[in-house]
């Protein structure tokens, strides 16, 4: 049970501090100006670790825990920084799997209110400075973070890490990032530092020439990881076939991480791993397996592929923009099943017609809203639905909308849950 006292501070963060997550754009910050004057006041926390940085549209999140559980498998005292929260506001800072402790929540708050008062920040600008103060203070080894929002104006990006690693470039918050995808690319690719190595884990046609000229301008080596390696899945199994330049590295890998998803990720992770070694970190090869086949375990990742009951079978996943959604549906269709019920649920702020487009006709749907101010009316959901052919009833409540669905399903059906990552972190067996 929390104490009363850290509820406390967390009711005065969310109170005094806008915070995207909950209203959107008005709380995004399009400068560094607030990081660096936090950092400033701690004595900038930020130069005082090793860090990889991760960027991209899809992927990110499961990159950075696959990173931060090989680290760990080598004996590394690991850091990682992500975002948003699912059900802890604990759960975004975290070493070696553990949560920071709720008394040094506190503690930071109660030490860094004046500058608070004084510099007004985000309420993402103060998580990224308590992120880097509480690793500086823990003497960490290394510290994988994981950009919020972009890249070349988030304010993780001050710190000057020993590799980046941009995954999947894909539309989402077009209104912040740009219309088209060389935009967002040039967003991500702000990470990419003076003389530090980048790997992108995709070579996508319409964006590599971004990456390519903006490590040139900077002096960075670029790998592009399908260039160097090939993740094959074994058929018939939930592994895949690693190699590279044509030879078997990892004949049988199996990420505790399900999705399909994860085969564009695993070879950005193994470049990074390949980077890391160039710069004197001691990884070996059976660190990496390790570290990729218990990612959950070591790291606490939730929310990706994650099985919550069987028969029905019920999944849920935090998938939300198109890119996502699009390899969200490969992956439905390939289970096996009678009929298809969907509870789904999105935020306002962002334009839903890509997304509705890609989803299945044949689906019951249960159209639900998170209980926060961004996200989509549930009715209003569900009309806009209609227009595209997607049928069923509109529940409100998250909860309530999977305990219809569980009603309505039988044994050989199957229930996804899904469409924000608000309505993933309602579900209360997660």
């Amino acid at each position: 049970m929390h104490s009363l006292e850290y509820q406390q501070t967390l009711k005065y963060l969310y109170d005094s501090l806008p915070i995207f997550q909950r209203v959107g754009a008005v709380a995004y910050k399009n400068d560094l100006s607030n990081t660096v004057a936090l950092c400033n006041a701690l004595d900038n926390p930020q130069f005082k670790f090793k860090s990889v940085h991760v960027a991209g549209t899809n992927g990110k999140g499961s990159s950075s825990h696959m990173i931060a559980a090989i680290l760990q498998s080598a004996g590394y005292k690991t850091g990682l920084y992500t975002s948003p929260h699912l059900k802890n506001f604990t759960e975004r800072i975290k070493i070696n799997g553990k949560e920071i402790p709720e008394k040094d929540v506190i503690d930071f708050v109660r030490r860094i209110k004046p500058t608070l008062e004084n510099v007004h920040p985000s309420f993402f600008e103060m998580t990224v400075a308590m992120a880097y103060d509480y690793f500086a203070a823990q003497r960490v080894d290394i510290v994988v973070v994981e950009v919020g929002l972009g890249g070349r104006l988030d304010s993780t990006n001050v710190i000057l890490p020993e590799v980046s690693l941009i995954t999947n470039i894909s539309f989402d918050h077009k209104d912040l990032l740009g219309d088209t995808l060389p935009k967002i690319a040039s967003e991500k690719a702000g990470i990419i530092k003076k003389g530090i190595p980048v790997v992108i884990s995709e070579k996508q046609e319409s964006v590599k020439d971004v990456f390519i000229e903006k490590a040139k301008k900077e002096g960075s080596t670029l790998n592009f990881a399908t260039d160097d390696w090939e993740v094959v899945k074994i058929k018939d199994s939930d592994g895949y076939g690693v190699y590279k330049m044509g030879k078997p590295i990892y004949p049988h890998l199996a990420p505790q991480l399900k999705g399909f998803y994860q085969q564009k990720n695993i070879g950005g992770v193994l470049s990074i791993v390949d980077r890391l070694r160039d710069r004197g970190f001691s990884i070996s090869d059976g660190n990496v397996k390790e570290g990729i086949e218990n990612v959950i375990s070591l790291t606490g990742l939730k929310g990706r592929w994650q099985k919550l009951g069987e028969h029905p079978l019920i999944i849920a996943d935090t998938g939300h923009n198109e890119g996502g959604v699009r390899e969200l549906i490969k992956q439905i269709k390939a289970q096996q099943f009678e009929t298809l019920h969907i509870v789904w649920g999105m935020v306002k702020d962002k334009d839903i017609s890509e997304v509705l487009k890609l989803l299945p006709k044949s689906a019951k749907y249960y159209f639900c809203e998170a209980k926060i101010p961004r996200a989509m009316d549930a009715l209003l959901l569900a009309d806009q639905a209609r227009q595209y052919e997607l049928h069923g009833v509109v529940e409100e409540d998250v909860n309530n909308a999977i305990h219809l669905a569980k009603l309505e399903a039988g044994p050989n059906d199957f229930i996804f849950i899904g469409g924000s990552t608000f309505v993933v972190a309602e579900i209360e067996n997660l």
